[in-house]
């Protein structure tokens, strides 16, 4: 007699214990889980009971669903976003969830609308009703003018958008920087005098003809001559435009640790000196001083065919 085989069938498990063992994965992999290790995770689901469980997280706003290089990520919805997008639908979800990522650099419609495979018009749409919600705002670049970037409402703009203390409204401050650039040079003119009238050896002039960024940082904010608050490291971008001028040098020293001006163990001092010889001509062109020079480039706000100090310079 033949012998007869039975499958068994596996019983179904139930749907709360799938949900739960996804969000379970999502905790542990904060960044986003695929269908794969879902499935490698719980072999014994079927395909349909997982995309059951799947879709009903997502209606329920407890997932956000992603795209990437490797197809599409599931990542467990913050709670405060939760509450944001209650009754938003999973393209709004998108697009929001790409401009999070995307931080206070913010992010383009037309890398929008690669990440998330939309058409632009309904990009186009979506941000414009993200924006009258508040969830999001606009923000143009000085690296390109006409163009804006998308961020979350909450957010500070990166200095690589804004262009930091040098820019207002877009704007290039050249005589707030000249004015920055006179002051610091001023500050170490006056403690290089003072060390030259002290009458000591040579050694101990110079070392007292040094100063930290912190201190000519200190200095230029008790003049109040600044509307902006500046960072030390605002400070050191224009000393350096003083270094590239032959006015001022710099030399790096080891510091204990937490010692005011200090970074990792090292502190930059910087003292005024009279050039021996004038500067080459590449140096004292607008180029070799121009503390906006990163960002610089054809096309740009700041471009060398628009700028008025190289204009100028040539005419000299």
């Amino acid at each position: 007699m033949a012998e007869v085989k039975v499958k068994v069938q596996p019983p179904d498990a139930d749907p709360v214990e799938i949900e739960n063992r996804i969000i379970e994965l999502c905790h542990q992999f904060p960044h986003g889980i695929t269908d794969q290790v879902i499935q490698n995770e719980m072999p014994h689901i079927e395909a349909q009971q997982r995309a059951v469980a799947i879709n009903r997280l997502l209606s329920m706003g407890q997932l956000d669903l992603l795209r990437s290089n490797t197809g599409l990520l599931y990542r467990i919805k913050d709670s405060q976003n939760a509450g944001k997008m209650k009754g938003s639908d999973n393209q709004e979800k998108l697009v929001y969830q790409i401009i999070e990522d995307a931080g206070n650099k913010g992010i383009w419609s037309r890398d929008i609308r690669y990440k998330s495979n939309l058409p632009l018009t309904e990009i186009n749409k979506i941000l414009k009703n993200l924006e009258s919600k508040k969830l999001i705002k606009a923000v143009k670049s000085v690296a390109a003018s006409k163009k804006k970037v998308y961020m979350l409402y909450n957010l500070q703009p990166d200095r690589s958008v804004t262009g930091g203390a040098w820019y207002s409204d877009q704007d290039f401050e050249s005589e707030f920087v000249e004015v920055l650039n006179q002051q610091c040079f001023k500050f170490l003119q006056t403690k290089a005098e003072t060390a030259r009238e002290s009458k000591q050896n040579p050694m101990i002039q110079r070392n007292s003809s040094f100063a930290s960024s912190h201190e000519v940082w200190k200095y230029i904010c008790e003049l109040g001559i600044s509307k902006v608050e500046l960072s030390m490291e605002d400070i050191e971008t224009i000393l350096n435009t003083l270094i590239y001028d032959g006015k001022v040098e710099m030399t790096i020293i080891a510091a204990k640790e937490g010692t005011v001006g200090s970074v990792d163990g090292h502190m930059k001092l910087y003292r005024a000196v009279s050039p021996i010889i004038p500067p080459t001509g590449l140096v004292r062109a607008p180029c070799g001083l121009c503390p906006v020079f990163d960002d610089c480039h054809e096309g740009g706000e700041i471009s060398p065919s628009n700028c008025i100090y190289m204009t100028e310079w040539l005419e000299f």
